[in-house]
């Protein structure tokens, strides 16, 4: 990890990973919409507007336009994409939404993981206290996940057979 510098470097960092998790899930709700799995697209627009007030509170605290761009620092996680950016070859057209809470659970935990690491290694403390409040709000999530999880049942283990599957000649 490419730890932030200041508390500039680590909300635009933020605001990336934010960002990318908006952008994603909209994405992954785009898909299911598609394949008519319209319980698990309703999952996944929830999740971008949450993660969208993620965003807008970033860029009250920080003063910053909407249109403000938030290069994310080369490094500043191991993966190409974000921490809570949910990976599209997880993603199966026939999931139910078990498993689109299931994905957007790891996702969320995968991002406090990412500020309870930077709070610990750390050495500035404006770096630390912002990082902690980060860890806390990603936690509160992963609650939520887990809460919504709680209530859907799990499919069994035909879930991904289709009974309609497509037919077409190459």
């Amino acid at each position: 990890m490419n730890a932030p510098q200041s508390l500039d470097e680590l909300m635009a960092q933020a605001l990336a990973m934010e960002r990318e998790a908006v952008a994603r899930y909209t994405e992954l709700a785009d898909m299911m919409e598609v394949h008519n799995n319209t319980e698990v697209a309703a999952l996944f627009r929830k999740m971008a507007e949450v993660e969208g007030h993620h965003v807008a509170q970033i860029l009250a605290d920080m003063g910053w336009a909407e249109d403000t761009p938030a290069p994310r620092a080369a490094g500043a996680w191991a993966t190409p994409e974000g921490p809570e950016t949910v990976p599209l070859d997880e993603m199966h057209y026939l999931m139910h939404p078990w498993h689109a809470l299931r994905l957007a659970l790891a996702a969320e935990q995968r991002a406090a993981d990412f500020f309870d690491a930077l709070a610990r290694t750390t050495t500035l403390d404006t770096i630390r206290r912002a990082a902690e409040e980060m860890r806390a709000e990603e936690l509160a999530h992963v609650a939520l996940v887990r809460d919504w999880l709680a209530k859907v049942p799990r499919p069994g283990p035909d879930w991904a057979v289709d009974p309609d599957p497509a037919r077409h000649a190459d």
